[in-house]
């Protein structure tokens, strides 16, 4: 550590020593000035935050950890600062909330460096070491903040999912997952997943997958659709695929994707009076898919 480096050290400690209260007050209404309220938070929860994050700087400050280094190294200041991040991710504010909200607090702390000295080369020394501190908290807070909003993606994303395929019982043992849009493998996963838990907990016999509203079928989705139907056959239940439209089937022919192991039927209600057929007589199930 330089000479320069141990007294801005000395005089920022001694700021966030004697004018915390002064920083935290400040951080919070630059924050208010900035629109930090439009993220949803409140302003308690913004002092509780500049109440965290200033008491770690101060803790941080006084170890022997490089500047650079101090942010990501010091336990306390790093979980401060991705908090922080997150609660802004959560709350749908903008990345630029954000990073004016570190600038903010760099604000802050060279106005408490400054009630305590007046000494230009000392102030210079200070706002280096701020700067050097903030940035390294502002990298940090992006990166945080960016992957809060891609988990918050995903996880919407995995909802959409779910209820755009839905499992509805249609008769006794009898379930449906009728299909609208485009089957990729994310897609296929959630319909597996969803129908294979229903099979369990209703103790179905028969499943209908309805691709009425695919508006295509090519050899991916016919692949996808062949491991569902697997999946559903290895927890003993027959599966059957309707709404195989005519333009549908002409390209399936086309393909020469071979779907003879599989119980299509052209409508839903087909599918449903066969379901219902198979059940009305157990020893059908036992008879081989082809002879069918």
């Amino acid at each position: 550590m330089t000479i320069d480096e141990a007294d801005a050290r000395h005089h920022l400690c001694g700021a966030l020593r004697e004018h915390a209260e002064y920083v935290a007050d400040r951080w919070v209404h630059l924050q208010k000035e900035r629109a930090a309220l439009d993220a949803g938070l409140t302003e308690a929860q913004l002092r509780e935050e500049a109440d965290v994050l200033v008491e770690q700087l101060s803790s941080g400050l006084h170890g022997d950890l490089a500047a650079d280094r101090l942010v990501t190294a010091h336990a306390g200041l790093r979980q401060a600062v991705i908090e922080l991040s997150l609660r802004r991710a959560r709350g749908g504010a903008a990345p630029s909330a954000t990073a004016l909200a570190v600038l903010a607090l760099k604000e802050a702390l060279l106005e408490a460096v400054q009630l305590g000295t007046s000494d230009a080369a000392s102030l210079y020394s200070a706002a280096l070491l701020i700067n050097r501190v903030l940035d390294a908290a502002g990298a940090l807070s992006f990166a945080t903040y960016v992957e809060g909003r891609e988990e918050i993606i995903r996880r919407q994303s995995r909802q959409l999912l779910e209820v755009s395929t839905p499992v509805v019982q249609l008769w006794d043992r009898v379930l449906a997952v009728p299909l609208v849009g485009t089957l990729d493998t994310s897609r296929t996963q959630v319909v597996m997943e969803n129908l294979l838990g229903a099979i369990e907990s209703s103790e179905a016999q028969v499943t209908i997958i309805d691709i009425t509203g695919v508006p295509t079928v090519d050899t991916a989705v016919a692949h996808h659709l062949m491991q569902t139907v697997n999946a559903v056959r290895l927890m003993g239940a027959d599966c059957f695929i309707s709404g195989i439209r005519p333009p549908i089937a002409q390209t399936i022919a086309q393909l020469g994707i071979d779907l003879s192991a599989i119980v299509t039927r052209a409508t839903l209600s087909d599918a449903l009076g066969a379901a219902i057929a198979l059940i009305a007589s157990p020893v059908s199930r036992t008879i081989p898919v082809a002879a069918r």
